[in-house]
This record gives C-alpha cells, structure tokens and sequence, in this order.
C-alpha cells in the first residue's frame, strides 16, 4: 500500500465540504492539516481489523524496546518475532516502511525506527500506561498537560479537554446526590476517590499555569475556570458524605438482627438474575396485606379519574372573541355634586358683620356640619386661594376664623359641641 499524496487528500477532504468552502480557510481544520504526516502514520497503524492493528502495534513496539541497539538487520527481526507467521511478518514490516514508520538504511542494510515512529510509540506507550488505572482519562489529560507546562509549551486544547472532564465528572456527581440513592451516592464517592490524586496533581500544575505572566489571555482565562472546577470537585466529598448522613438518618433495620434495609439492597445487588428469579418465583401469588394499600393515596386517585378528569375535559377553555377598545365618551363619569359648596358660599359672601362659628356650621345634619367646618381651615390660605374652582373662591372670601379655646353647645341635634369661635369680616375686624 502506498502513502496518500497530499494533492490527492485535499481533493478528497474538499469533496466533503460545501461549495465555496475550502479547507485550509477552516481554522478547525488548519491543526488537523498540519499534523498530516503524523496522523497518516496513525492511519497506517491502526487501518484495518483488530488483529492487524494489534500486529502492527506488536512489531513496531518490539522494534522499539531495544535501547541499546536500536538497528535492526532483517534476520533480526525474524528471530527476534519467530512466532510470528513468516509472510504476514515481511507484510507487516512493509507497510511500516512505506508510511515511513520504520527507516531502512541502505548502507548498513538495517531497520531503525523513524522519528515520526517514536512519536507514535511514545503516544501509545502513554495511552496504554494510563489504560490500568485511569478509567475517567483524568489521569492522562493531567499527564499531558504538566509535560506540556514542564516544558514550557501550554496547550489550550489540553486546558480545554481538562476542564470539559472536570465538568461532565462534577455532573456526573451532581446527579447522584439528586437521586438520593445510597448505591450510586457511594459508587460516586468510590469514583471520586479514584479520581482525588490526579485532581491534587491537576491543581498544582493548573496554578502554576495560572501564575505564568506569558501566558495568552485565552488560556489563562482556561486555567482560571480549571481552578474553579477543580476546587468544585474537591469540595464534593463533604456533600456526599452529607448525603450518606441523612440516608443513615432513615435507615431502616431489621428489628434486632444488626442488619438494615441498606445491607438487604447490597445481599439483592449481588445476586445474579437467575438467583433474583428463583427467590421471586410464585411471588405474584401472594394476597396484598392491607397495610401495603394507602387508601387516601387511593381515594384521590379515584377521584381524579372518576371526577377531575371528566370535568377538565369538559371544560371550555376557548378564549373569547376579541372586542373593540371603548373610547373615554363611552366612560359613564359621575359628576361631583358641588351643591352644598356654592350655597355656602352664596351665605358667607354676605356676611358683613361678625358671624359666631354655630350659627356659620348650622346644617340639616351632621355630615353637612362637618363638611363646612373642615372648609373654614380653608379662609385665608394663600395656597387655596391662587387655585382654580369652587373651593378656591371660597378662600378668597374676606373673611377671617376666629377660635377660642373652649367649647359650647351649638344647639344642634347631632353635635353636642364644638369650639367656640366667629367669623369677622376682614374690613370690619381692621377696622
């Protein structure tokens, strides 16, 4: 198989796209452009079926694992992979060679493993160290981003896909505590237990990120939100082991054997279903006892479909036609009956001697009393008088309230008394 030219791979990675639209314009897709002899090497290893990728990977890493002699003659390799079938060997090498994994050196008549091999080597050594106890790939991500930060060069993608981990893992989390079950709060628990050094490790390098002054807005902004997660994550187990204080608080144990409802779910968990089957085995035929039935639960529940969902059913919920706004001379307006006021008002305008305050208030009951006696405050008021209206004309009246402090009997009905006082005209009081 020969390796693809690029003029060819861009032909097929254009028909792909929409018209007008060209490849190297994509900024996600300029990095992948880049990469291209790295990732043809990845395409060449792992093409194909699981035996062959697995075969590949064999050689290449054999070829690989000797430090101290490093060529290697093709005699070798054929003993050195002896268990190997014969052709299928020479196919294997050759395909190494074409996709220009392994180097063949025409003087020496020897195999070495090219730079573009060790890279490879190196990315699946990594992978398949942290394969054994990383099963959340924080553990991986972490590793590559400290080597990136040891070395000097910090990836955005690296922050990135840390951060979007951190946040699926803390979701994950979330969701248990929202079930409020015991088995997948401690499943949680065990999980994040896992996950505790590498997120200690984590934030140590994250915040020698963040301290590095050289570093682009963007991925320090990254380093800052990895922090926050990280910190969101640590103070995760003191919420789960809230959450298994108050599941303790309800806990239910079977009388006085020592056990509890938790150990019985626990015994059923591990059970197999064939097990599970055989202890439930003519289960249905048992009689319901009565204290399994809940008859209020019972009742509103007959009520609802026997009553409410009848009558939501039948209820008109069809909004009304729409109708045209009134306009204001269409409003009733209930004039303001000024009656009393200007009849008052006539009386006071004629008053030209002193006028004592009982005989001024003298009306046909109390409320018409009471009305003219909270107008007298009005007489005199400059604030009254530069208005408009009835109210206004009568504080414009030359009249003066005179009060004195005690009270008399009006000789009316409905008041028993009221303070004694006149009104003066002002030209006669001046005078």
């Amino acid at each position: 198989m020969l390796p693809i030219d690029s003029a060819d791979a861009d032909e097929r990675l254009q028909d792909v796209l929409r018209d007008g639209v060209t490849a190297e314009d994509l900024p996600a897709v300029f990095p992948l452009l880049r990469g291209r002899a790295l990732l043809r090497a990845f395409s060449a290893l792992f093409h194909g079926g699981e035996a062959q990728v697995l075969l590949r990977l064999l050689v290449l890493r054999t070829l690989g694992a000797r430090a101290h002699a490093p060529e290697w003659a093709p005699a070798e390799i054929r003993d050195q992979l002896a268990f190997v079938e014969p052709v299928k060997l020479e196919t294997v090498v050759q395909r190494l060679k074409e996709h220009e994994l392994l180097a063949w050196d025409s003087e020496t008549l020897r195999y070495r493993v090219s730079p573009l091999g060790r890279k490879a080597l190196a990315a699946v050594s990594t992978l398949l160290e942290f394969e054994r106890d990383d099963e959340d790939g924080l553990g991986y991500i972490t590793a590559q981003l400290a080597a990136g930060q040891a070395v000097g060069r910090i990836s955005a993608d690296e922050l990135g896909h840390l951060l979007s981990r951190l946040s699926e893992l803390k979701e994950d989390f979330d969701r248990a505590v929202l079930s409020g079950s015991e088995y997948r709060i401690r499943r949680a628990a065990q999980r994040l237990e896992s996950v505790w050094t590498w997120v200690e490790k984590g934030t140590e390098v994250v915040r020698a990120i963040a301290d590095n002054e050289d570093l682009d807005p963007a991925a320090h902004r990254l380093a800052q939100a990895v922090g926050r997660a990280q910190s969101a994550l640590l103070r995760q187990a003191g919420v789960f082991q809230r959450e298994l204080n108050k599941i303790d608080q309800h806990r239910v144990h079977l009388g006085r054997t020592g056990l509890s409802s938790s150990d019985l779910v626990a015994w059923l968990r591990s059970l197999t279903s064939d097990a599970l089957s055989q202890h439930a085995d003519e289960a249905h035929l048992l009689p319901l006892h009565p204290p399994f039935l809940q008859d209020q639960i019972a009742l509103d529940v007959a009520e609802f479909e026997l009553l409410e969902r009848e009558r939501a059913a039948a209820e008109s919920t069809e909004l009304p036609g729409a109708e045209a706004t009134p306009t204001t001379h269409d409003l009733p307006i209930d004039e303001e009956d000024l009656s009393p006021l200007l009849d008052w008002h006539g009386e006071l305008a004629l008053v030209i001697s002193p006028l004592e305050l009982t005989d001024a208030l003298r009306g046909d009951d109390y409320a018409l009393s009471a009305y003219r006696l909270s107008l007298l405050g009005l007489l005199g008021d400059p604030e009254s008088s530069a208005l408009q209206g009835p109210t206004a004309d009568l504080a414009r009246l030359p009249l003066q309230l005179e009060i004195e402090p005690r009270l008399v009997d009006p000789g009316l009905a409905t008041i028993a008394l009221v303070s004694a006082g006149r009104l003066h005209p002002k030209d006669k009081k001046h005078a």
